[in-house]
């Protein structure tokens, strides 16, 4: 495989630029064919299997494909249901990540696991933070008696 000095060009600054250490692996791998080394040595280079390699030469051959296009699995709830969804986490706190699968389970009748409704709370930029304990025998106004 050979790089015109045009496209070597402009490959190594996108290397230096980018922070997907993948698609930084692509532009290796395509250089590094292009200066001649074996798809084994570029393997062992980059840490990656062979037939990585020669896929990631394949796809920039075929269509200057760098980036990589897996976006994720299609989510399971429609959008009015992702909506609704949203709008009762805003409204109501759940103290654990089974009862919101629960709750998507009886309202929607779809069933998640827990790391599958964690990416989902993380991908609609929903976060947890664990409740403080307050004793069960706590008295505001003694407490406040001493600290004054």
């Amino acid at each position: 495989m050979e790089l015109t000095p045009q496209e070597k060009t402009q490959l190594l600054p996108l290397h230096a630029q980018n922070r997907d250490q993948r698609t930084c692996d692509r532009i290796k791998a395509v250089i590094h064919a292009s200066d001649g080394w074996s798809a084994q040595d570029i393997a062992a280079a980059l840490l990656i299997h062979e037939t990585t390699v020669w896929q990631h030469i394949h796809d920039y051959v075929q269509s200057k494909k760098l980036q990589p296009e897996n976006g994720g699995s299609k989510s399971q709830l429609s959008q009015a249901q992702t909506q609704e969804l949203i709008t009762h986490l805003s409204e109501y706190t759940y103290s654990e990540t089974k009862q919101i699968i629960i709750f998507v389970k009886e309202r929607f009748g779809i069933s998640y696991s827990v790391a599958g409704m964690t990416k989902w709370l993380h991908h609609h930029h929903f976060g947890y933070k664990k409740p403080k304990g307050v004793a069960h025998k706590f008295d505001e106004v003694k407490q406040q008696a001493f600290i004054d």
